[in-house]
């Protein structure tokens, strides 16, 4: 990875910030009747770098917006509490074990069904408590979870509360590129699974 894209990854990081603690951008001015879902897309290589920073903006919200309502969700962690709840997470482990990941999703699939997973997230996230909710650890709970799925299925359940999601691949309000993977029709059987037509977020930071 070149130094002119760490370089512009973290011009885009320093102004996610400012960006999110606006008022234009916490009452969803500008919008139109779209809803407030937003994506901030980065080269999967700086996992690490945007994990560091989404700590720092924790810490940084309450003292940049005083009173500012917000919840962070990790997806990976917000699954893990989610077999833990009905209690087949010891289960998992063992089927990923004996049988490997396909019978695992598999098994899982009526469980971690989009309809189930978003009204769960919605609850742990009480949109209407909040001013903020932000999303991160999508590439770790790949693929048990599928981000652009969750997006769809909370466009009933976060009303005018603005999400942001970090997204460790490309979207250019048109299509997501998990880990930056390309081709529907083209490339290897993952990379087409990894490549979503999604059209109803807005892009953080261009």
């Amino acid at each position: 990875m070149s130094d002119n894209t760490s370089a512009k990854l973290a011009q885009r990081l320093n102004q996610i910030l400012p960006k999110l603690t606006s008022d234009d951008f916490l009452s969803a001015q500008g919008i139109g009747n779209e809803i407030a879902f937003y994506i901030f897309d980065y080269p999967p290589e700086f996992e690490l770098q945007v994990r560091e920073h989404v700590d720092s903006l924790l810490d940084h919200l309450p003292r940049h917006k005083p009173g500012l309502r917000f919840k962070h969700i990790n997806l990976f962690t917000f699954l893990i509490d989610f077999l833990i709840e009905r209690q087949l997470l010891e289960k998992s482990f063992k089927l990923q074990s004996d049988k490997g990941n396909d019978a695992l999703l598999k098994a899982l699939k009526g469980v971690l069904h989009e309809e189930k997973v978003a009204k769960r997230f919605a609850e742990v996230a009480k949109p209407s408590e909040h001013d903020l909710v932000m999303i991160s650890g999508v590439g770790s709970a790949y693929p048990l979870l599928r981000s652009h799925t969750l997006l769809s299925n909370l466009h009933t359940h976060m009303g005018q509360t603005p999400l942001v999601m970090f997204y460790p691949g490309q979207y250019d309000t048109q299509t997501l590129r998990l880990f930056g993977k390309t081709g529907l029709t083209g490339g290897t059987a993952e990379e087409r699974r990894t490549k979503t037509n999604y059209y109803r977020a807005f892009r953080l930071i261009d």
